[in-house]
C-alpha cells in the first residue's frame, strides 16, 4: 500500500482535483471509493467527527487532511513552491485555459513568462466533467485533458509553472517594475503582468449542495445541459437574466424548466420574463428557496431530490428533477486585489479596449474581467488577445528605453 490513503467518490469534484494534483505531483496513493463501501465511510466518519465529508486523506504520520485545498496538500508533502528565478519578462497570475493560453503566446515571443496558480492548472475546464461545445472537438472532450494539452503545450515553450501558490499582492514599484508577492512570501518581479484568476460560480449554500456538484447540480446550461436531453424536469436557481436565458437554453433538452426564485417577481429583462410565461415548458415557483439538495437512495451519488422552502408559510416542498442549475450570480477572484487595481460595481477588474488595467503594465483578461462573457472559448480567445497587447506594450517600453 501506498503511504498515502485518498477516500472519495468517483462524482466528486473536489476528489478528482485532489486525485489530478497527487497524480501532476507524481506522488503515490491509493484511492478508495466509498460508495457502497461500508468500511470506508466508516473511516471518514471517524476522522471527521461523524461527518461525511470528502476527500478524506490519510497519511503515513497517521494524520488526515478533509477536503484540504491544493495548497494544503503542498505544504503538507513539503512540495517545492518557488520558482527558478525573481524576475520575468511576464508573470501571469492564474493557469487556467486564459492564462495559460497567454503563457503560451508570451514564450513563442521569447518572453521569460511565469504562471501562478492558487489551485491546480488548468482552472474551471479542468474539473468540469466533460466539454462539448469547444471547437475542434466534435465527440467533446474529458475537461481534465483538455486542462492537460493546454498544460503540456506551455510546458513546450517554456512556460515556467507554479501550482498550489497564492499571490497576495501585486504593486507597481515605479521604474516600469511590478512586484507579485506570493503567500509563500516570494516576490517576483516583471515588466508586465496578466490577471486571469477567474471567477467562481455563487452556491446556495444549502445541505448536500457540495457533494452534488457534477452529480445533478450544475453551474452552466450550455457545457452541462445536452446530458439530460430526454429528461422530464429541470430545475434552475435563479430568476436574473442568467437563470431566465439558460432556462429558455435549457427546454430543448427536457419536457420541463422549473425556474426557482427568492423574491415575489422574476428579475430578469421584460423581454425574458415575456418569453419566459409564454414558453410551453416552462414554470416558475416564486418566493422559494432551497432548503437542502439530497441524493438518491440507490448509492449512485447522483441528485434525488430538491427540498425548496416556502419563504412565506415556511411550508417545505420536495421536487424531483434529473439536474439543477444555479444562476444567482458570479463571484470575481480579486480578493488578492481590493484597493490595488480599479474594479467595477460588481468586483471584477476594469480594463480599457486593449485589457489593461488601471496599473500601466497590468492587464486583465478572461472570467475575471468585467465584461467577459465566462465561455471557454473566449476565455482562451482573450488569452491570445490579451498577449498580442502586453507584446506590444513591451515594445513600446523598449523603444522609450532606447530614446
Amino acid at each position: 500500500m501506498a503511504e498515502i490513503q485518498l477516500y472519495g467518490a468517483s462524482w466528486c469534484p473536489d476528489c478528482r482535483r485532489a486525485k489530478k494534483f497527487l497524480a501532476d505531483q507524481r506522488v503515490p496513493f491509493d484511492w478508495h471509493d466509498i460508495d457502497g463501501d461500508e468500511e470506508g465511510i466508516r473511516l471518514v466518519e471517524d476522522r471527521n467527527g461523524g461527518k461525511r465529508i470528502i476527500p478524506t486523506i490519510v497519511f503515513g504520520d497517521g494524520s488526515h487532511l478533509a477536503e484540504p485545498t491544493n495548497e494544503e496538500l503542498a505544504e503538507k508533502l513539503g512540495l517545492a513552491r518557488s520558482a527558478m528565478m525573481h524576475i520575468y519578462d511576464l508573470v501571469i497570475v492564474g493557469g487556467g485555459p486564459t492564462g495559460l493560453t497567454t503563457a503560451i503566446y508570451a514564450a513563442r515571443e521569447n518572453l521569460d513568462t511565469l504562471v501562478i496558480d492558487s489551485k491546480g492548472l488548468g482552472g474551471q475546464a479542468g474539473v468540469t466533467e466533460r466539454l462539448d461545445n469547444y471547437p475542434g472537438f466534435p465527440d467533446g472532450i474529458g475537461g481534465a485533458e483538455l486542462a492537460d494539452r493546454f498544460v503540456k503545450q506551455a510546458e513546450r515553450y517554456g512556460v515556467e509553472l507554479l501550482q498550489a501558490v497564492s499571490v497576495t499582492s501585486l504593486t507597481d514599484e515605479g521604474h516600469r517594475e511590478l512586484d507579485v508577492e506570493t503567500a509563500t512570501g516570494d516576490h517576483y518581479h516583471a515588466r508586465a503582468a496578466l490577471l486571469a484568476t477567474g471567477s467562481t460560480y455563487r452556491r446556495t449554500d444549502a445541505a448536500g449542495e457540495d457533494d452534488l456538484i457534477g452529480a445533478g447540480i450544475h453551474f452552466c446550461a450550455t457545457c452541462d445541459g445536452p446530458f439530460y436531453k430526454g429528461s422530464k424536469e429541470l430545475m434552475v436557481i435563479g430568476g436574473g437574466n442568467s437563470g431566465l436565458e439558460e432556462g429558455l437554453f435549457l427546454t430543448q433538452f427536457t419536457e420541463r424548466v422549473l425556474v426557482v426564485e427568492r423574491s415575489d417577481r422574476l428579475r430578469g429583462s421584460k423581454l425574458l420574463q415575456d418569453k419566459v410565461m409564454n414558453h410551453p415548458k416552462m414554470g416558475m415557483l416564486l418566493e422559494h428557496g432551497v432548503a437542502a439538495f439530497r441524493a438518491k437512495d440507490d448509492g449512485s451519488g447522483k441528485l434525488g431530490t430538491v427540498e425548496l422552502e416556502d419563504l412565506k408559510s415556511g411550508e417545505k416542498v420536495a421536487r424531483h428533477p434529473q439536474g439543477v442549475f444555479v444562476f444567482i450570480g458570479l463571484d470575481p477572484n480579486t480578493g488578492f486585489l481590493q484597493g490595488q487595481v480599479a474594479l467595477d460595481e460588481r468586483g471584477f477588474v476594469a480594463t480599457d479596449p486593449t485589457f489593461m488595467t488601471s496599473i500601466p503594465g497590468v492587464f486583465a483578461a478572461g472570467d475575471v474581467r468585467g465584461g467577459s462573457t465566462k465561455q471557454l472559448a473566449s476565455a482562451v480567445g482573450e488569452g491570445a488577445a490579451a498577449a498580442i497587447q502586453i507584446r506590444g506594450y513591451l515594445d513600446r517600453l523598449e523603444r522609450e528605453g532606447m530614446g
